[in-house]
């Protein structure tokens, strides 16, 4: 069955989002596909409790909050949502509009895209030893969903950016015990961090050990028990470990993306600063995904992308008929798209 969509947008992190709200003010449904199974986005992967303090007339808010309230502000117009599905492919058609595939067979027919995927699609980089894919998400994470399950292990984490202290942080007083071993002598995260985990070592809660590998895994009935750490002088010490975190950062692939035919430069898409359409017309990049003179990769740039993303779509899918600026303090048409009651 081949669904059939006026936009189609791909990426479903705060820029996707925003762009439902301003297709939807335009009398447009949109349907909206991420990888992920969930919606957010980098918000959601890196850094859902993090404080953002840069989105206009919010003083503060978390990553998974602003992802919230983006959603809330989405759901009058109900959006078609295809989560955990990838784009494979991407074809212009004789008569206008694109036939799109994803990996879970869905077919549509799109009069326009928006491709709001970030920076690609995120993959951890991941341990290379054999034996590590088959603890994956037993006790082996790349990322912490349930911060409870760590309670009372023994847990090793592994890296020396702001994920690693920021776990390091949170989970040291819940842990029975908590080491940070990092590669490098200087750690790469905020300062700020690392004086609070250095803080946590000092009360007993936590051990940091700087230049040192990971050099084999303790298993024991496919469990997680030890592992063995080789530090800058050759020396092997073995702790104890019921859970391994990892974070050796992630990798951004722009995947069948770059299959497209689309303009790209550094793994960003091109895109002109009065439409952000692509070098295909009818194809619109917003977010840190594109790239035009004196772009910078803001949240709210993206939002700002969205917005004159939309009107120009709204030409290609109502062609001839005039586009204008209506406002959502006064139009009763907005008003009843909002599906809020009008004061008059």
């Amino acid at each position: 069955m081949t669904i059939k969509t006026d936009a189609l947008i791909i990426g479903a992190g705060p820029s996707g989002l925003f762009q439902i709200f301003e297709l939807g003010l335009l009398g447009i449904k949109p349907d909206i596909i991420d990888t992920l199974p969930t919606v957010g986005g980098q918000c959601t992967e890196l850094y859902p409790d993090k404080p953002i303090y840069d989105i206009p007339g919010i003083p503060m808010c978390t990553g998974q909050s602003l992802v919230d309230d983006l959603m809330e502000q989405a759901e009058p117009f109900n959006a078609g949502f295809h989560l955990g599905e990838e784009v494979l492919e991407v074809t212009p058609q004789e008569t206008g509009g694109f036939r799109v595939v994803t990996s879970a067979d869905k077919v549509f027919d799109a009069k326009t895209i928006f491709i709001a995927g970030g920076v690609g699609s995120f993959q951890p980089r991941k341990l290379r030893q054999p034996e590590a894919e088959s603890l994956e998400d037993e006790c082996l994470f790349y990322r912490v969903k349930d911060p409870s399950r760590f309670a009372g292990k023994h847990v090793v984490i592994l890296g020396g950016g702001d994920s690693a202290l920021d776990w390091a942080m949170e989970l040291a007083p819940k842990a029975e015990s908590l080491t940070l071993i990092h590669r490098r002598d200087e750690f790469r995260g905020v300062e700020a961090s690392l004086a609070t985990v250095e803080d946590l070592v000092t009360k007993g809660q936590a051990e940091i050990i700087r230049s040192a590998t990971l050099s084999k895994l303790g298993i024991e009935s496919g469990q997680l028990v030890s592992v063995d750490i080789k530090g800058a002088d050759d020396e092997v010490r073995t702790l104890p470990a019921d859970a391994l975190l990892i974070f050796f950062g992630l990798s951004p692939k722009l995947g069948p993306i770059a299959e497209w035919g689309l303009e790209i430069s550094r793994k960003t898409i091109a895109v002109d600063t009065e439409k952000f359409e692509t070098t295909i017309p009818g194809i619109f990049a917003i977010g840190d995904i594109n790239n035009y003179p004196g772009k910078k990769k803001l949240i709210l740039s993206g939002f700002h992308e969205a917005a004159l993303a939309a009107f120009a779509a709204k030409a290609i899918i109502e062609p001839g008929k005039k586009v204008n600026l209506q406002y959502t303090t006064t139009r009763p048409i907005m008003h009843k798209r909002l599906g809020v009651e009008d004061e008059e």
